[in-house]
C-alpha cells in the first residue's frame, strides 16, 4: 500500500520544481522531504528524480507517477470539497485567490453574490500573482481563483478555465484635466498624460497597440500595479487613466472623475479557475451564474 504522505511529498516537490522550493512550501526541511521520497522510491522500486546539473528532473516512471498523483489529489481536493459543502450550521469556509491585476471593484462585484447564499458563507480572500495562486490551487489551499485570462500556456497546473465573461475599457480623467483634452475621443488623447496598467497586466500591451494603430501617441507618465493607486493619480489630475466599462459609474462616482471616452476594441476579460470541470461549491456556482449575467 502507497504511503499517501510520501507521495503527497513527491508530488509537491515536482510541482514546485525542486526539494528546496517544496520544504518552502510545505514549512519542512529539505532533509526531510528527501528521506520521505526516497521511501517511495524505495517502495516503488524505481528512481522518481534525477540528477541534471545543479537541479532535479522527473524521470519516465516519476512523470507516470506524477499524472497518477494529480489524479489521486484532485480527487482528494474535490471530496474534501463536497464534505465541506454539506449541509451544517457551521459556515461554508469559501477559500478564494484574486490575481493582483484583477480592480478591487470588479473582484467585489465578482465575490459579493457567495454571501447571498441561503446558507452562511465565510470568505478567505488572498491576492497575490496568478502564478502563486494557482500554485496555491494545485494544492487545494483554495477553491477558486479569480484571473484576468486562464491558465497561463506552458504552467504544469491542472485546473479548469470557466469564463465569466467581458468588458470593454473606458477612459477617465480629472475634470480640469478632462476639460483641456481638445477633439473628440479618442484623437483627444494625442500627447494627454496617460497613466497605464504595469507590464504584469496584459491590458497594457493590448492597449498601446489599439492606439498606435489608431495613430494617437498619449504620453504614459505612470505604470502602476495597483489599479486603485493608479486611480488615485487620475483622481488628482496627473493624468488620464483606464477602468473596466462594466464599473465607470462607480469609479467616476468614487473619485469624481469624468468619462473621456469607452471603446470595445480593447477587451478586459475575467475568469474563474478551479479544480472542478461540473462545479459543486454553491458559491463558486453563485459567482458564475451572476457575472455572466453582468459581463455580457
Amino acid at each position: 500500500m502507497i504511503n499517501y504522505k510520501h507521495l503527497h511529498y513527491f508530488w509537491v516537490a515536482a510541482k514546485q520544481g525542486g526539494v528546496a522550493r517544496a520544504s518552502e512550501r510545505l514549512h519542512l526541511t529539505p532533509q526531510t522531504i528527501s528521506g520521505q521520497i526516497s521511501l517511495l522510491e524505495e517502495q516503488l522500486g524505481q528512481p522518481l528524480f534525477k540528477k541534471a546539473g545543479r537541479n532535479l528532473e522527473l524521470t519516465e516512471t516519476g512523470r507516470m507517477v506524477l499524472s497518477y498523483a494529480d489524479e489521486i489529489f484532485s480527487l482528494g481536493g474535490e471530496l474534501e470539497d463536497a464534505v465541506r459543502n454539506l449541509p451544517s450550521t457551521r459556515p461554508l469556509v469559501f477559500k478564494v485567490g484574486v490575481a493582483d491585476v484583477v480592480p478591487k471593484t470588479i473582484a467585489y462585484r465578482l465575490l459579493a453574490p457567495a454571501l447571498s447564499l441561503s446558507d452562511p458563507v465565510r470568505i478567505v480572500c488572498r491576492e497575490s500573482s496568478l502564478d502563486s495562486l494557482l500554485g496555491e490551487l494545485a494544492l487545494h489551499q483554495l477553491d477558486l481563483v479569480i484571473a484576468d485570462g486562464p491558465i497561463p500556456p506552458g504552467l504544469n497546473v491542472r485546473g479548469f478555465n470557466h469564463s465569466l465573461g467581458e468588458s470593454g475599457v473606458s477612459f477617465l480623467a480629472a475634470p480640469a484635466l478632462a476639460k483641456d483634452l481638445h477633439g473628440v475621443f479618442p484623437a483627444c488623447l494625442g500627447g494627454a498624460p496617460l497613466l497605464l496598467p504595469s507590464a504584469i497586466n496584459t491590458l497594457q500591451g493590448r492597449l498601446l497597440q489599439w492606439l498606435e494603430g489608431l495613430h494617437v501617441y498619449p504620453r504614459v507618465i505612470g505604470e502602476f500595479d495597483d489599479s486603485a493607486l493608479m486611480k488615485s493619480f487620475g483622481q488628482a489630475g496627473a493624468g488620464v487613466f483606464i477602468a473596466p466599462t462594466a464599473i465607470v459609474d462607480e469609479v467616476s462616482q468614487q473619485y469624481g472623475v469624468e468619462v473621456v471616452g469607452s471603446t470595445r476594441q480593447v477587451l478586459e476579460q475575467f475568469y474563474a479557475i478551479s479544480t472542478e470541470r461540473r462545479i459543486s461549491n454553491p458559491a463558486v456556482a453563485a459567482i458564475m451564474e451572476t457575472a455572466r449575467a453582468w459581463l455580457q
